[in-house]
């Protein structure tokens, strides 16, 4: 209950968004689930995320982060949500993702697909792992 964390505002030094998605990532393993997604299943869920980033970023401390991830290969549970956060509250900036990554995963640097600036994501095709997608975004100190 946001209230609740009320005293928390502005204090945090990181805040991990595991969001409610559509489980599209997971589909490999559950191919059927594909085909009981509807639209207004995904824009409930596009909903529910826009208003989990828009609560927890509230939390952050002033150069803390904001780390927002899915089981979902949807631009728009992905990139495109960030992207709109961002619009939303200018003062979160994006990491360098390309060397989170390599500081992290030396010696894989083919296992994900890394748009710089722009998040990471994992895939069965490249690293043998679900779908998943990683966005770390930095508070303006």
């Amino acid at each position: 209950k946001p209230a609740e964390l009320a005293p928390l505002t502005n204090h945090m030094d990181l805040v991990l968004i595991d969001a409610p998605c559509t489980g599209s990532g997971t589909w490999r393993r559950r191919p059927d689930a594909k085909w009981r997604l509807t639209e207004r299943q995904l824009d409930a869920r596009k909903a529910e995320q826009q208003a989990i980033l828009d609560t927890a970023q509230a939390f952050v401390r002033p150069g803390g982060l904001l780390v927002y991830i899915t089981c979902s290969v949807f631009g728009a549970e992905n990139g495109e949500q960030v992207a709109a956060f961002r619009e939303r509250h200018a003062g979160f900036a994006p990491v360098d993702h390309r060397q989170l990554w390599d500081s992290r995963f030396p010696g894989h640097e083919g296992a994900a697909r890394i748009a710089g600036y722009g998040g990471i994501s994992l895939s069965p095709a490249l690293s043998g792992t679900d779908g998943f997608y990683f966005h770390a975004l930095r508070r303006a100190a």
